[in-house]
Parts: structure tokens; C-alpha cells; sequence
């Protein structure tokens, strides 16, 4: 049953972090995108408003991801 609901919550965790990282803006548009993005990112440029929301529940959503997949591999280990 445990195991059931950690799968379940596992896929879901999944899903979120799909939708998630689609719904981010490109960072990029092409070549000229890559050049100047990588200055952008040394400078440090940071995110603003819906992006830095979605950046956050991007990391949320990984950490969970993680921990929920290292859970369900114990789970499966110790049954």
C-alpha cells in the first residue's frame, strides 16, 4: 500500500516538473542567444516575476523528485 502511494506520488512529482519546465521561457534564440546569454549568466542577471516563480517550483519540484525516487528505491529494496 505505502509503496502504491509513493509510486503514485512519484509519477505526479514527475508530471509537475515536466509542465513546469516547459512553461519556463527560452533562455536563448539561436546562436546570437547563446552568446549573449552566457555573458547574461556571468553577470548574473537574475529571473523576474513569473520566471523566478517557476524557478522556484522547479527546484521544489526536482528536490521532491529526488527524494520521493530514493524513497520508492527503498521501498522496493526492503520489501
Amino acid at each position: 500500500m505505502l509503496l502504491t502511494i509513493a509510486k503514485v506520488l512519484l509519477v505526479i512529482f514527475a508530471l509537475g516538473l515536466i509542465l513546469v519546465v516547459l512553461l519556463q521561457s527560452g533562455k536563448s534564440a539561436g546562436l546570437s542567444g547563446a552568446i549573449t546569454g552566457g555573458a547574461e549568466q556571468l553577470v548574473g542577471r537574475k529571473a523576474r516575476g513569473f520566471d523566478a516563480v517557476l524557478a522556484k517550483i522547479t527546484a521544489g519540484l526536482a528536490i521532491g523528485f529526488i527524494g520521493l525516487t530514493l524513497w520508492v528505491a527503498w521501498l522496493v529494496a526492503n520489501a
